[in-house]
């Protein structure tokens, strides 16, 4: 029997549910808004777990269109799911406010002028959805011209800043009720503008926007803003008394954002493949919302659609591509030692504790360590493990969520060491292997792995990473890294193009402790005779080969180096 197709970047609730996509409930969000109250309620998830189809199926619920059929359209989305049995004071709020619908995940912009633009793209769709008011005599002929400037983008930048309170005052004397606001991702252009350098401009922008349509808005029902990030209060929100915070500390709405487990199996069992479900579990699991156990919902749907497709599919990192990873890459590239030491805690599979700052900026990212791990935990990289109250503050214990995670950071981290040594000079490296001198060629990686981040999870491929990074910086040879390849050659061959030049035989060890850093190197040297790892150079025409056993543990190594055994002119073999 065919099964429903999985809704891989489809955000638009219409859209899942009139197409038939596999949809996980998530209505009873409504019902929880509606008993809490909350007047202006900030949403703050990491990136990609659900805030886009989450605030699509509230604009689908509470809009009243002006069109008695589309209206009738709506409600049919919602039959058959969880706040149809809320009971009549939910359900009679349907299609009961109009609705201003506002994203702001696409201003990724290099300049605040290209990014000011697009956002007054932005606003002038959702003022070009509600043509209607244009045609309403209620409302005064010159807020009809205001209207048709700010849709037509030829409007001043202190009207676009005004914008949102002026479309909910034109809608309220269009229909006579009050607006509901949605703000999807308000902090994307705040976090491009940090790292773009316009961060500033930004904020008085995005402060101006907030403040009249929240603050000062008697047209206002309710608002419903998305997030990662709780940007300081002092910085956008300003004067908010009445927003509502439901970060990920929050307990209230803590199963709306993200698959639960229950729901995790649920989708498995419709698909079939509820043996992988200790994979599933492994690579996307770990997050803790309140006090609910969360998947990360974007890998769940891609890596269900490798599983449908065949039941054998590998986990990937899917989160990896979902965002820049930019504050990743700027923590790794501005850590000290401290922080590279934590980093490696965590890559080991240890926890941090942490002092909570809910309110963030961009600019104090690296002025307190509490800053950068928040910013971290609040935007999924890392999550609590659990909480406690220390002399009236709130402390989280955060560890890395999942191996998905984990991939990130030694991904990135790579990616960083790569650009790290590209940008030093090896030769007194390669010197030091020509004659044969190990301990300088000791020294040299210990200095390195000393400076560099570790993760030991997977020590075999960090070590061999690190070494096959470093060796490929040299112009006068080749490097050929056989740890794939898994056919009983030497880890790494490097030689010079001509076969007249030198050559080398490395082979890698790592050691179980700090003790056995010696005789595993002499074990790695060994097992290049025994195996006659020389063969293949020998083979190509190479005369000159020498060997190197080195071992790692930690950031600690220890090299012997071997010479190749003279070759005969009979010699068939070593």
């Amino acid at each position: 029997m065919l099964k429903k197709a999985l809704p891989i970047g489809v955000d638009n609730f219409e859209k899942v549910i009139q197409e038939g996509y596999y949809y996980i409930d998530k209505t009873a969000l409504i019902k929880e808004l509606l008993d809490l109250k909350g007047e202006v309620n900030l949403f703050t998830r990491p990136r990609r777990f659900g805030k886009t189809l989450n605030l699509s199926m509230l604009r689908y619920f509470f809009e009243d269109t002006g069109d008695a059929e589309r209206n009738a359209r709506n409600r049919e989305l919602f039959r058959g799911l969880k706040i149809m049995d809320a009971g009549e004071s939910y359900t009679g709020q349907m299609g009961s406010y109009p609705v201003i619908n506002l994203t702001l995940k696409s201003t990724k912009q290099r300049s605040f002028e290209s990014a000011y633009g697009k956002l007054k793209e932005e606003i002038a769709e959702e003022y070009q959805r509600h043509q209607y008011v244009l045609e309403c005599d209620r409302v005064s002929e010159e807020n009809k011209r205001k209207f048709r400037e700010i849709a037509d983008r030829k409007a001043e930048y202190d009207d676009y800043s005004g914008s949102l309170k002026f479309l909910s005052v034109c809608l309220y004397q269009a229909t006579g009720k009050n607006t509901v606001i949605l703000i999807d991702e308000y902090d994307v252009p705040l976090e491009n503008a940090y790292f773009k350098g316009f961060y500033g401009e930004m904020v008085d922008f995005i402060r101006s926007l907030f403040e009249s349509a929240l603050k000062t808005n008697d047209c206002l029902q309710f608002a419903v803003i998305t997030g990662c990030l709780r940007i300081s209060k002092e910085s956008i929100f300003t004067g908010l008394n009445h927003l509502k915070i439901v970060s990920i500390l929050n307990r209230q709405y803590s199963e709306h954002f993200g698959f639960t487990e229950r729901e995790i199996l649920e989708i498995m069992k419709y698909y079939e493949v509820e043996d992988r479900f200790p994979v599933m579990k492994e690579w996307y699991d770990g997050y803790l919302f309140g006090e609910t156990e969360v998947y990360n919902p974007w890998s769940v749907i891609n890596f269900m659609s490798d599983l449908y497709a065949g039941k054998d599919a590998f986990p990937r990192p899917y989160w990896i591509n979902t965002s820049s990873n930019d504050i990743i890459k700027d923590m790794i590239a501005q850590a000290d030692r401290d922080t590279k030491g934590q980093i490696e805690t965590l890559l080991g599979g240890g926890t941090l504790d942490i002092q909570v700052h809910e309110e963030v900026n961009y600019g104090d990212m690296h002025s307190r360590g509490e800053n950068l791990w928040n910013f971290l935990c609040f935007t999924g990289y890392l999550t609590k493990q659990d909480e406690y109250f220390r002399e009236s503050s709130v402390y989280l214990r955060v560890r890395i969520p999942n191996t998905e995670v984990k991939t990130i950071y030694q991904t990135t981290i790579l990616g960083w060491f790569r650009k790290q040594i590209e940008k030093q000079d090896f030769r007194d490296l390669y010197r030091a292997m020509e004659e044969g001198d190990e301990g300088k060629v000791s020294e040299i990686l210990n200095g390195q792995l000393f400076s560099t981040i570790s993760f030991y999870d997977s020590a075999e491929n960090f070590h061999h990473g690190f070494l096959t990074g470093i060796l490929s910086q040299s112009q006068d040879y080749l490097v050929k890294s056989n740890r794939e390849s898994g056919d009983g050659r030497a880890d790494i061959i490097i030689k010079s193009p001509s076969l007249r030049g030198r050559s080398f035989i490395l082979e890698l060890k790592v050691s179980a402790s700090v003790d056995d850093l010696e005789a595993d190197a002499e074990k790695a040297l060994e097992q290049i005779y025994e195996k006659k790892y020389m063969e293949e150079l020998r083979v190509e025409g190479y005369r000159k080969i020498d060997c190197y056993g080195i071992s790692f543990y930690r950031k600690d190594c220890e090299v012997r180096f071997g010479k190749g055994l003279p070759i005969m002119a009979d010699d068939k073999g070593f």
